[in-house]
């Protein structure tokens, strides 16, 4: 049985903006930067201390009777808390229980099982104009966490909270933009594929149909093999550059706290606007994939030889004007340039 070709992201240490906006940035490839400073929250930010500062705010959570959370297939319960406990006579569900739960591998108190799976990705006031941010929905716990000074202050988009139980696996996708993964506690599995595997990772949207990456169906899947698998794992206090595009799949390997910066490297007024979680095509490339849907309408017309003969063309004028690396593409080439002239740890 063939396997994918395993890339291990390199370790990078001592890395100020200097050196990741000129030696690892440019490359656009993912990298751990490991040792950049993140403020006192990789100490304080223990079980008890997260829910002595959350206290008894609600927060919506995803609660899934296996720990592998597929986002297609909605294999999960993902509601405000508040009406979670109507199934439940007289149970609340605040951060500081939920905090607590998620730490735990056996629940004396759940919604679905005794072993049932947590994770709480934090959203804006109005979680369909505005954007996750720390500072406003968590301020007290904000204060021990310093955003990597990577990027301007313009540049900001979001900080996502993320808290997940051990075990827990999200699927996988691409967001548009470039963001740094810093997990604060605990330890996490990240496997990511290149923009330029698309076409092997069967897309539906921004998430792969292939959910189980690690053992996938190859009947259903035969060509995710031909996919290059890059893989780290991020130890508490470790930084992870997700660059724009790049497909990403995260299991916690032990209870874990991280928190996401997202920030834009396009023009504002390139993005869809409605998008408050970075993950909404920009609006070029939105016009673009409509227009493609009615030009095979077009085709829908004519005989299946005729359909296919087309196609082909279509698809080589596409190689030629937007494919990386082809000859006559009038594209920028950002995958070649030049490596980190700093020696990975």
């Amino acid at each position: 049985m063939a396997s994918q070709k395993t890339i291990h992201v390199p370790i990078f240490t001592n890395v100020d903006r200097d050196v990741f906006l000129q030696d690892i940035y440019p490359g656009h490839k993912p990298a751990v930067l490991r040792g950049v400073y993140l403020g006192p929250c990789v100490d304080k930010w223990t079980v008890e201390y997260l829910g002595q500062k959350g206290g008894e705010k609600e927060v919506k959570i995803h609660v899934s009777t296996v720990p592998q959370m597929n986002f297609l297939q909605k294999n999960f319960v993902y509601r405000n808390i508040s009406k979670l406990t109507m199934l439940h006579v007289d149970r609340t569900l605040p951060f500081n229980e939920f905090v607590k739960r998620t730490s735990e591998k056996k629940h004396s108190d759940f919604f679905l099982c005794e072993d049932e799976s947590y994770y709480l990705r934090s959203l804006g006031e109005d979680a369909r104009k505005e954007p996750a941010d720390l500072s406003k929905q968590f301020p007290e716990l904000a204060e021990d966490f310093h955003v990597p000074p990577f990027f301007d202050a313009h540049q900001f988009f979001s900080s996502v909270f993320r808290i997940s139980s051990c075990g827990l696996q999200l699927w996988t996708h691409y967001d548009v933009m470039d963001n740094l993964l810093a997990q604060v506690t605990g330890r996490k599995r990240v496997v990511l594929y290149s923009p330029q595997d698309a076409l092997h990772l069967y897309l539906k949207g921004d998430k792969s149909e292939v959910v189980e990456i690690d053992s996938p169906d190859q009947n259903l899947f035969p060509d995710f093999v031909k996919a290059a698998r890059y893989e780290c794992t991020l130890e508490p206090g470790d930084l992870l550059f997700i660059p724009a595009l790049w497909f990403h799949n995260t299991l916690a390997l032990q209870f874990g706290v991280g928190v996401n910066v997202f920030w834009r490297q396009l023009p504002v007024d390139r993005y869809d606007r409605k998008d408050s979680y970075g993950n909404k095509d920009p609006v070029a490339a939105s016009r673009a994939l409509q227009a493609l849907e009615r030009a095979l309408h077009h085709l829908d017309e004519l005989p299946p030889e005729y359909r296919d003969f087309y196609g082909r063309r279509m698809i080589q004028q596409i190689q030629k004007r937007t494919f990386v690396g082809c000859p006559s593409s009038t594209s920028t080439n950002t995958t070649t340039a030049s490596s980190p002239s700093i020696k990975p740890a």
